[in-house]
């Protein structure tokens, strides 16, 4: 990993700048609490520090010289676990463009059909940091930034496409097939995550059968959609609650709840605590340590 000690400085000085579309540079000072995220289709490598997150029963931990890459938006619960003033947890993220993968597909090597993970994180092997420390080079050089940058980013998509995570990049330049009945699936249930519904109801607008419904979501979800559901719902009522900490009762039945001993339960087995005690003390931490990125 010669390149990565690069790479550490180059988003240390260019992080908080401006920096071109799709390409977010982060720094964070101290670990910070186990929040809410959504992903989307994203690459994004640990240039310093270490950072855990969830998604269901599935656990991820990544830290310097690791990348995660995720093909779609996914109910992460997810924080930085390893920062400091001193070494700061350091992170680079770069969208992933459907319409480049998809031409970058054209010449990629076949793959087996299987569904690939939504998400993924692996170790970045030297061709893939070469990539990445060139194209952050080009933030110090404006005029070559403009010719070279479309170029670099398609090297460093197609090293993405060629690693051991190609299925779950490739999900993202993928216009037809299950993929995208399982994202309309997500999108469904994240717009009915308080209402009741079968899981025929799931199959019947993703335009499969309950069986393919089954064993496609859980390939890329890690969850069942009843499962997914329960974290969308809980997500939800976090976020509420962080807004206003009032009737910890009228935010569970809002986001779909019925019992209230049933919402605390299922609230406190995700986040550690009852939701009223949580929101108490998520209250009085300084807002730095709720960041998500």
């Amino acid at each position: 990993m010669t390149a990565l000690p690069e790479i550490r400085d180059l988003v240390l000085r260019h992080a908080g700048r401006p920096t071109p579309a799709g390409l977010v540079l982060h720094r964070t000072d101290t670990p910070t609490e186990p929040m809410p995220a959504q992903t989307a289709p994203v690459f994004a490598l640990v240039a310093q520090g270490a950072k855990y997150a969830m998604l269901g029963d599935g656990v991820f931990s990544y830290g310097a010289g690791q990348f995660v890459v995720a093909s779609m938006e996914l109910p992460m619960i997810s924080h930085v676990s390893q920062a400091s003033r001193t070494e700061p947890y350091l992170v680079l993220g770069l969208a992933l463009r459907p319409p480049l993968i998809a031409d970058l597909l054209l010449d990629a090597p076949p793959t087996t059909g299987e569904p690939a993970a939504g998400i993924a994180v692996s170790t970045a092997d030297d061709d893939l940091l070469d990539a990445v420390v060139r194209l952050l080079r080009l933030l110090d050089r404006p005029d070559d930034q403009r010719v070279l940058w479309a170029g670099v980013e398609r090297e460093l998509v197609w090293r993405l496409l060629t690693s051991e995570q190609g299925g779950t990049v490739r999900q993202i330049g993928v216009g037809d097939g299950n993929i995208v009945q399982i994202e309309r699936a997500i999108r469904w249930i994240r717009e009915h995550h308080a209402d009741l519904f079968r899981v025929e109801d799931v199959a019947r607008v993703a335009g499969m059968s309950v069986t393919s419904l089954h064993r496609h979501f859980r390939a890329i979800t890690t969850m069942t959609p009843i499962q997914f559901q329960k974290v969308v719902r809980l997500q939800e009522a976090r976020a509420r609650l962080l807004a206003d900490p009032g009737d910890v009762a009228a935010v569970g039945f809002a986001v779909g709840y019925e019992s209230a001993s049933q919402f605390s339960r299922e609230y406190r087995r995700l986040f550690g605590l009852p939701p009223g005690r949580d929101a108490a003390r998520l209250a009085r931490l300084d807002p730095a340590r709720l960041a998500t990125v």
